[in-house]
């Protein structure tokens, strides 16, 4: 675990969030209700389906076509895929992107409760929903990613996040897009658990490590040109 941490806490976007979940805990404290846990689950929920809907539709959507932006997507994401075992890519290199999400969903959530409950209770249930209930959400999603990737001895917890996730990686890149451990069900309520089947139907070792575009396509080799990187071996 000291590794795991060691890594997290290098991490920029988590940096970034620490002062709302700061925030988000000290106004649970100084206004706390039971009613709020449920804004803390609500807010995890929320955080875990968001993990899942962005994995897969944004990050394994259809690659654009044009280059600027294929090149962000790739290092967001696709260069994680060419090269899982490098922990500077664990992580995409946008870390505002999560602090401007965390404070459009809190916001959204007040202005929901605002003529429910009055502004200052509907700011708390939004800080409990987002600051503590998401962020919590995202620092396991980032436990459970970085455990998983690194190679380190792990216990029960970590082998099966490992098995679990790795899947998704070297088995079968159109399934198992949740991360956090215990959100399997997500995938198999939309129909995208792995299945050892399909899997072995889908492979295709050429492609597998770029999300099945051709490790020569023009926009990769130039994606990875902006990075200094070559093409992965490892795979």
């Amino acid at each position: 675990m000291t590794v795991v941490l060691g890594h997290l806490v290098k991490m920029r976007n988590l940096q970034y969030l620490m002062p709302f979940y700061v925030i988000g805990w000290l106004g649970l404290v100084l206004n706390f209700s039971p009613w709020l846990l449920l804004a803390i689950a609500w807010g995890c929920l929320l955080q875990f389906m968001f993990e899942y809907i962005l994995h897969r539709f944004a990050y394994h959507g259809t690659p654009p076509t044009d280059q600027s932006a294929f090149s962000k997507l790739y290092r967001t994401h696709i260069v994680h895929h060419e090269f899982p075992s490098d922990p500077a890519f664990f992580t995409g290199d946008a870390p505002w992107y999560g602090v401007r999400v965390a404070a459009l969903v809190a916001g959204l959530h007040t202005l929901a409760f605002w003529p429910l409950v009055g502004l200052v209770d509907a700011a708390v249930i939004g800080g409990s929903a987002t600051f503590v209930g998401g962020i919590s959400a995202y620092l396991f999603y980032e436990y459970c990613h970085t455990l998983a990737h690194l190679r380190v001895r792990k216990g029960a917890f970590g082998r099966w996040i490992t098995r679990t996730h790795l899947a998704h990686h070297f088995q079968d890149h159109h399934a198992t897009f949740h991360v956090s451990a215990g959100m399997g069900w997500i995938d198999w309520l939309l129909g995208t658990a792995f299945d050892k089947v399909r899997a072995r139907d889908r492979f295709d070792a050429e492609t597998h490590a770029t999300l099945g575009l051709r490790p020569d396509d023009a926009r990769l080799v130039t994606a990875r040109d902006e990075l200094g990187l070559v093409a992965s071996k490892d795979n």
